[in-house]
Formats: C-alpha cells, sequence, structure tokens
C-alpha cells in the first residue's frame, strides 16, 4: 500500500512539471533567506557627540564626626528643710563636619509655598555634600521646638583651597 503511494506521488510529477515548480518557487525561497538573514540584522545606534569637556575628577572631601557624651550633674534643689539632688543631663547634639574642596553651586530659586500656620519658619533650600557630590536639599516649613527659637541656617564658609559645611540648627 505505502509503496503505492509513493508511486502516485512521484507519477503525479514528470520532471518537466518537477523543474517548472522549482523554477516558480525559487523567487519566493531566495526572498525568504534574504528576510531571513535580514531579521537578524540590527541598525547602528545613534551617535550622541558630546561638545563639553568630561566632567572633573570628584573632589576630595574630609568628614569627620565628633561624638560627644552627655554629662551628668547633680544639682541641690531646696524643698523646705530637706536638700534633695536632682540628676540631669547635659545633651550635646552630635556634631559633623564635611570639608570640600570644590566650591558649592550657586544658590537655587524656590518657591515658597503657602505657610501652613503662623507659628511656621521658612527654612530655605542649600546645598549639602553626600556621595562625593552636591545635593541640593529644597526649603520646607518647619514649627519651632520652641516658640523663641531662632533658625540658624546651614552654611559654607571658605578656608584656605576648602570650603566646610555648617549644618542649620534652631537656636
Amino acid at each position: 500500500m505505502y509503496r503505492l503511494a509513493m508511486k502516485n506521488i512521484f507519477n503525479f510529477f514528470s520532471p518537466s512539471a518537477f523543474a517548472r515548480a522549482i523554477g516558480r518557487l525559487a523567487p519566493v525561497l531566495a526572498g525568504c533567506g534574504v528576510l531571513g538573514l535580514l531579521a537578524g540584522c540590527t541598525s547602528e545606534p545613534d551617535s550622541h557627540m558630546v561638545s563639553a569637556p568630561p566632567p572633573p575628577a570628584p573632589a576630595s572631601s574630609v568628614t569627620t564626626t565628633t561624638v560627644t557624651t552627655p554629662v551628668a550633674v547633680a544639682t541641690p534643689v531646696a524643698a523646705g528643710e530637706n536638700t534633695a539632688y536632682v540628676t540631669t543631663s547635659n545633651l550635646t547634639p552630635v556634631v559633623s563636619t564635611t570639608v570640600v574642596t570644590q566650591a558649592p553651586p550657586a544658590m537655587q530659586q524656590e518657591a515658597v509655598v503657602a505657610q501652613p500656620s503662623p507659628q511656621d519658619v521658612w527654612l530655605a533650600g542649600y546645598w549639602t555634600w553626600r556621595d562625593s557630590r552636591y545635593e541640593w536639599m529644597a526649603g520646607h516649613w518647619e514649627l519651632p521646638p520652641n516658640s523663641g527659637s531662632v533658625w540658624v541656617a546651614p552654611r559654607w564658609e571658605q578656608q584656605g583651597n576648602a570650603y566646610r559645611f555648617y549644618e542649620g540648627y534652631w537656636n
């Protein structure tokens, strides 16, 4: 049965009919081959010419942190005829000093948003030094810790060829 089927298939195509079929399919097969080759090709990326020089080498910086320990002080308190001692601690905040050999950028202009309450104080934005580069810290409204507190803004001061950063604080 199998041989009969194969014989009928081969007899169906005479050698001349087979040659004509191949001749008609050749352009289609060639086109598929070309498309297959082109499908694997990619175009080159756009060129991005940089006209500015490369950024300068990272500025060296030294960050030192001085940690102060709280001091316990015994203060006498008189209550009638008895004298008692109250121990208080004089907490000194951790002081961090940053010295950078690269000048800070110019201050940025900021839009001051509406004051949340009459007690809030606007703390202007400033440049700080993080991850070996300057980073802008945006201004914001803040409530003072006490009614008489005054905000001392952070600042950079030039010291020779270096710039020292002083953190802002409530005084």
